[in-house]
C-alpha cells in the first residue's frame, strides 16, 4: 500500500518523477484530460447559468477504475499536472473523481522536472486553484458555443464537418486578408543607381548608392530619369565629402517564450508548430541520459516569460565564464511584456551543465536539434553584447550623392554562440576602406539596376504566430492547435513554408465576416483573451463573461439564420467535363481535400480525384508535374508519366528553366 499516490498526465513524465522520490511513493498517469464535454451535443446548459455538463472521456473506463483504486488505498493523493491552466483543470477533475476535498492540500506543481525542483513542490501541496480551473472552464464553454452554434449554418450552407472556432476564424482572416493584400498589390517601378569606385591607397574596390540630389533625397522611378542622372555623372569627379567612423552594438535576444522558440525552430529547424511542441514536450518530460537515468532537459515549455531563476544565472555564469572567458559574461534580465503569464520561467536547460554535444547520442536528431536551439539561445541571453566598428562614408559626383556603408566586428561576444533567426531579409554589410575627406575616388563602373516594390509575403507558421502573438489572440497553448486545425479543416495549405488560404478557406471566411463580424474582428477577440486572464487572477467571474457574451451572439445568430435561409453558395466550377453526361464538373471538399464531382448528383454521381499541376514542366521528360500531398499533408511534386516512363519525383518545386 504506497503512503503517497502522485497522478500527472503522462507515463515518461511520472517515470522522471518516480526516481526523485523514495519511500512507498507511487507515480501514475492520468493520460492526459479524463472528463470533458460531450462530442454528441452541446455539452452547455445554458438555461442553468451555462453549467457545463462534463462526462468521463469514452475508452478511460479502465484508467479511472485504476485511479480510483490507487487514490483508496494511499494516505495522501497528490496530484502534479502540468503547471498552467489546462493542468489546473484536470487536477480539478481528478479532485472530483477521486472524491478529493475541494479545499484539501493535494496540488503540487513544478516548471522543470528535477529532483530539487520536485522534492521542494512536495514539500508544499497547495489547494487547487479554482480561478485557473474557471478561466479554462470559461474557454473551454464560450469556444464550445461559438463551434457548435456556427457551425451547423456552415454544414447547411457550405459542406458536412466544417467547424468555425473562434481563433481559428481570426487566423484563417489573417490568411485570407493577406492573400487580398497581394492579389490586390500593384508594383512600383523603381531604379537604383551604383557605382564601384577603387581606393588607390588601399587598392580596394567597393560600392557606394545614389541616395540624394544636392543633400536631399531623391528617388528613381523610369528609365529616362536614370539615362539623365548617368549623362550628368559621366564625367564627373569621385569626391569624398564626409567620412563617420562610429561604434554599433547588437544585443542578444531574451531567452525563448513558447511563441519566440515556435518561431526560431520554424526559421532554423524547418518544424511545424507541431514538431515543436511534441519534441519539447519529451525534453520536458525526461530523456534517459547515461549515469543520471531520466531526466527532464527543459523547463515548462508553455509560457510567455522571458524571466529565468537566480540559481539558472549563476550556473549561466560559470559555464560562460568557463567556456568563453570573463569578458563574455553579462548578468542580463530581460522585460517581460505587459499582459504576459508570469507564473512560470523562460524556456531554459533545467541541467545547463549538460552541453548538448555531451548527451547527442541519448538524444533523437530532432531532440538534439531542439534542445540545442533552446541551450545556445539562453546561454547567449546571458553574454555581452556584440561590438561592431561602423564607417559611412559620403561621396559627391558633382551634384549628386553616393553613400557606402561598412562595418567590421570587434567583439562577436553572444554572437559566438548563437544568433537570432528573422522572417525579413537582412542587407549584408562588408568592410570597405578607410578613406579620407576631399580625397577622389577612381569610378570603375557605373551601373544601375531596375526593380519593383513587393507585395507583402504570405504568412509563415513562425510569422502567423507572430502575428497572433502581437495583435493579442490565442495565448502560448493555442497557437500549434490552432494552426494545425485550419490545416486538418482544408481551410489553408502549405506551400513550403507558406499558407496559402483554400477555396474553402475563402468562402467560410466570407460567410463569417459577413454574418458574425465579432466573431473573427481581431480586437474582439483579443478582448475575451484579456477577459479571460482576468478571469484567472480573480478579477472576474467566469459565468457573468459568458453571459454577457452569450445574449448578443443569440440575438445575432438567430438573425443569421433567418438570413441565410434563402442563399445558396456558388461552387467552384472547374474546367474538365464529366465523361458520363458533360456538365462542367465542380471542386467539393472531402476529408482529405478536394475532389471533383458532377453537378449533376443525385442523376449523376461521377467523382474523380482532383489533381493539381503547375506551370513547369518535368525537367526529365517534359511531362505536367502534379502536386500531391502525403498523409501528413507535406506538399511534393510528381511527373503525371511516374511511374510508367518517368521517375522523376521531388519535395521541391522545379524550377523554371531560365534561357
Amino acid at each position: 500500500m504506497p503512503d503517497k499516490l502522485i497522478i500527472v498526465e503522462s507515463p515518461a513524465k511520472a517515470n522522471t518523477i518516480k526516481k526523485f522520490l523514495g519511500g512507498k511513493t507511487k507515480v501514475v498517469a492520468s493520460m492526459g484530460h479524463i472528463r470533458d464535454l460531450p462530442k454528441s451535443k452541446l455539452g452547455v446548459n445554458i438555461e442553468k447559468n451555462f453549467e457545463p455538463e462534463y462526462i468521463n472521456i469514452r475508452g478511460k473506463g479502465s484508467l479511472i477504475k485504476e485511479l480510483k483504486k490507487d487514490a483508496k488505498s494511499a494516505k495522501q493523493v497528490y496530484l502534479a499536472t502540468d503547471p498552467d491552466r489546462e493542468g489546473e483543470a484536470i487536477a480539478w477533475h481528478l479532485a472530483h473523481l477521486l472524491d478529493i476535498p475541494e479545499d484539501s492540500k493535494s496540488r503540487v506543481t513544478f516548471n522543470e522536472i528535477t529532483k530539487t525542483a520536485v522534492q521542494k513542490a512536495m514539500k508544499s501541496p497547495r489547494k487547487i486553484d479554482l480561478n485557473l480551473v474557471d478561466a479554462q472552464q470559461a474557454r473551454r464553454v464560450l469556444d464550445r458555443i461559438v463551434g457548435y452554434k456556427i457551425s451547423p449554418l456552415l454544414w447547411k450552407k457550405v459542406r458536412k464537418g466544417l467547424s468555425a472556432g473562434r481563433v481559428q476564424s481570426v487566423a484563417v482572416k489573417l490568411i485570407v486578408d493577406r492573400e487580398k493584400e497581394i492579389e490586390n498589390f500593384v508594383p512600383e517601378e523603381y531604379w537604383n543607381i551604383i557605382v564601384q569606385l577603387l581606393d588607390k591607397n588601399t587598392d580596394k574596390s567597393f560600392e557606394a548608392k545614389l541616395v540624394g540630389k544636392n543633400n536631399q533625397k531623391i528617388e528613381i522611378h523610369t528609365k529616362e530619369e536614370v539615362d539623365e542622372i548617368v549623362k550628368n555623372i559621366k564625367d564627373a569627379k569621385y569626391i569624398v565629402k564626409d567620412v563617420k567612423k562610429g561604434e554599433r552594438k547588437r544585443n542578444p535576444a531574451p531567452p525563448f517564450t513558447t511563441s519566440t522558440m515556435q518561431q526560431e525552430a520554424s526559421r532554423k529547424l524547418n518544424f511545424s508548430l507541431r514538431k515543436t511542441m511534441s519534441v519539447a514536450q519529451m525534453l520536458y518530460e525526461g530523456i534517459k541520459i547515461p549515469e543520471k537515468g531520466t531526466v527532464g532537459l527543459i523547463t515548462y515549455m508553455r509560457t510567455d516569460s522571458t524571466r529565468i531563476s537566480e540559481e539558472a544565472r549563476k550556473v549561466a555564469k560559470d559555464v560562460i565564464e568557463n567556456t568563453y572567458g570573463m569578458d563574455y559574461y553579462e548578468n542580463r534580465y530581460y522585460k517581460t511584456k505587459a499582459d504576459a503569464q508570469d507564473a512560470h520561467e523562460a524556456i531554459r536547460p533545467t541541467y545547463i551543465d549538460i552541453n548538448p554535444d555531451q548527451i547527442k547520442d541519448s538524444l533523437s536528431s530532432d531532440q538534439y536539434k531542439l534542445y540545442k536551439l533552446i541551450y545556445n539561445r539562453f546561454l547567449a541571453s546571458q553574454m555581452k553584447s556584440a561590438i561592431f566598428d561602423t564607417l559611412a562614408v559620403t561621396i559627391d559626383a558633382n551634384e549628386y550623392n553616393f553613400k557606402a556603408n561598412g562595418q567590421s566586428i570587434k567583439f562577436k561576444g553572444f554572437m559566438t554562440l548563437y544568433v537570432e533567426g528573422t522572417d525579413e531579409k537582412e542587407d549584408e554589410i562588408g568592410q570597405i576602406p578607410l578613406v579620407e575627406v576631399n580625397q577622389e575616388l577612381k569610378k570603375e563602373k557605373l551601373e544601375s539596376k531596375q526593380s519593383f516594390t513587393e507585395p507583402p509575403p504570405r504568412y509563415t507558421e513562425a510569422s502567423l504566430v507572430k502575428a497572433l502573438e502581437e495583435k493579442d489572440i490565442g495565448r502560448p497553448s493555442t497557437y500549434s492547435p490552432t494552426i494545425t486545425t485550419i490545416l486538418t479543416r482544408n481551410y489553408i495549405e502549405k506551400e513550403g513554408k507558406q499558407l496559402i488560404p483554400t477555396e474553402l478557406g475563402k468562402v467560410v471566411n466570407q460567410l463569417l465576416i459577413e454574418n458574425f463580424p465579432d466573431i473573427i474582428n481581431v480586437e474582439f477577440t483579443a478582448k475575451i483573451e484579456n477577459q479571460f486572464d482576468e478571469i484567472a487572477e480573480g478579477k472576474e467571474e467566469w459565468k457573468k463573461m459568458i453571459s454577457e457574451f452569450y445574449g448578443p451572439f443569440e440575438k445575432e445568430l438567430k438573425e443569421v439564420e433567418k438570413n441565410l435561409e434563402h442563399v445558396e453558395l456558388q461552387e467552384e466550377v472547374s474546367d474538365i467535363p464529366c465523361e458520363k453526361c458533360g456538365r462542367m464538373m465542380v471542386i467539393k471538399y472531402g476529408r482529405f481535400g478536394k475532389f471533383l464531382a458532377c453537378p449533376g448528383y443525385p442523376e449523376c454521381k461521377n467523382t474523380k480525384p482532383y489533381v493539381e499541376t503547375i506551370e513547369e514542366p518535368c525537367p526529365k521528360c517534359g511531362g505536367k508535374v502534379q502536386i500531391r500531398k502525403t498523409k501528413n499533408r507535406k506538399t511534393f511534386y510528381i511527373c503525371e508519366n511516374n511511374p510508367e516512363k518517368c521517375d522523376y519525383i521531388s519535395w521541391t518545386k522545379p524550377k523554371k528553366d531560365k534561357k
